[in-house]
């Protein structure tokens, strides 16, 4: 007997036992855009002034550079980039996410990508592929709830694998999902850069780059990785459209501006849609290929992918920004120092995609969390919980998520899945007229919960 996703995705909800609270960070939260901040760095943490003697050199010898090559310098330089040499998340850290907030969320998405295993067919192999990982929080939630469903899961073989260029960070996931089960490797050229393996024997793998992770039926999923990724920024003149790039100051050295390139370049020769009607458009290239990557491995090896991150459907404009010791900070101000992001524009995603793949989405957070079953799943806890101050952190961080003030209409989630998840079903040719096929199961998240 067929069950509806709806009743289906609400019993591996409940399914998943009570586990204890995470500890709560002695944090003062600031929502500010869709970050949250915590303490600054120390003194030791703060970044080596190298990083504005290495651009301004750089831009003497070539000439301005574009923002995407900027961002990529100061975010990801294996020297002194800021994602490379720095342990930014947590309370120690610039911002905190949502699998920090809560493991819940860890929890749903966990619930997510077994249902759409399921409604792939449950193939015997399952690739978890997750890009940016952070801390490894969320993958060790979603781990977690694989543990406790291993019943659903049967005999299917299932392996992580996180795509992270921060070495600080890899060591920090590994320590988190591996313990001390997990070694590097020999040469800083291999493809898998660290293996390991969970308490409950699941293999773990480390790569630099997208393109590195085997194929095969994979769930990829990506929380506030996009946002990060380069932009190129580009500014409607009367002479068309001109690149925004990064100069030197001339009358102060030291110090970094914007300048507007005074003629068409590769980029925005090739990235501008030609029915664009915003006066200034950023554009994540960067983003787009990995976009199409995901989008042919989807299409040819099956699986589907799941991309949280705050953003856009095509409507904003200027939206890149620094942050630091919880405020705004001037992106071209102390570069290495503090975190660079953009909203992501999935309308654009959508469209490199491309017809191979079905998009999903955006929706906005507060309703994926609530489709999924969040409200269920907090009864659920508060039921089992006594203690007064953990009671109180849970109502704090369901509020944090939800709350359309706060993350809950900030942050979207958009999916790219088989056409075949969402085919109608078709009618059986022949004497059997009144039979039609099996219909395809809703996809959760996106589609309300329903119990009929």
């Amino acid at each position: 007997m067929r069950v509806c996703v709806g009743v289906r995705t609400q019993q591996l909800i409940h399914r998943v036992s009570i586990h204890p609270v995470r500890p709560s960070a002695a944090v003062r939260w600031r929502a500010a855009q869709t970050r949250l901040f915590c303490s600054p760095p120390t003194e030791e943490e703060k970044p080596r002034p190298s990083m504005l003697r290495h651009l301004t050199s750089k831009i003497k010898a070539t000439g301005p550079i574009t923002v995407a090559e900027y961002m990529r310098e100061v975010l990801t330089n294996p020297v002194t980039g800021y994602y490379v040499r720095n342990n930014m998340l947590g309370p120690e850290g610039d911002f905190i996410t949502s699998p920090e907030i809560s493991q819940i969320f860890g929890e749903l998405i966990g619930v997510w990508i077994i249902s759409e295993w399921m409604g792939a067919g449950q193939p015997k192999q399952l690739k978890l592929v997750e890009l940016g990982p952070g801390k490894g929080s969320l993958a060790s939630d979603i781990l977690r709830v694989f543990s406790q469903l291993r019943p659903v899961l049967g005999k299917a073989s299932v392996s992580l694998h996180l795509v992270e260029v921060s070495p600080t960070l890899s060591r920090l996931q590994a320590q988190i999902l591996t313990g001390n089960c997990s070694q590097e490797a020999d040469a800083e050229d291999e493809p898998v850069y660290r293996r390991g393996e969970t308490a409950a024997g699941l293999p773990v793998s480390w790569y630099r780059r997208l393109a590195d992770v085997p194929t095969g039926f994979s769930i990829f999923y990506a929380h506030e990785f996009f946002d990060a990724l380069p932009i190129h920024k580009f500014q409607r003149t009367e002479k068309g459209w001109r690149e925004v790039m990064v100069d030197i100051d001339p009358e102060k050295p030291d110090q970094l501006r914007f300048v507007v390139a005074p003629s068409p370049t590769p980029a925005s020769s090739v990235l501008i849609q030609a029915d664009e009607r915003r006066s200034h458009v950023e554009v994540c290239a960067e983003g787009g290929v990995i976009i199409h990557q995901i989008a042919q491995r989807i299409a040819g090896d099956g699986g589907a992918a799941l991309i949280a991150d705050y953003g856009h459907n095509g409507t904003k404009m200027d939206t890149f920004r620094g942050f630091k010791d919880h405020q705004l900070h001037d992106v071209l101000s102390s570069p290495g120092s503090a975190d660079l992001t953009a909203d992501v524009d999935f309308n654009y995603l959508r469209r490199i995609a491309g017809r191979d793949v079905a998009c999903v989405g955006p929706i906005s957070q507060r309703t994926f969390l609530k489709n999924m079953g969040i409200d269920s799943r907090m009864q659920v806890l508060l039921r089992n919980c006594s203690d007064a101050s953990t009671r109180k952190q849970l109502i704090s961080s369901y509020n944090m998520l939800t709350n359309p003030t706060e993350m809950g209409d900030r942050f979207h989630f958009f999916s790219l899945l088989q056409h075949s998840r969402l085919a109608r079903p078709k009618t059986v040719q022949g004497l059997n007229m009144d039979k039609k096929s099996p219909a395809p199961l809703p996809v959760a998240g996106f589609t309300e919960l329903s119990f009929s």
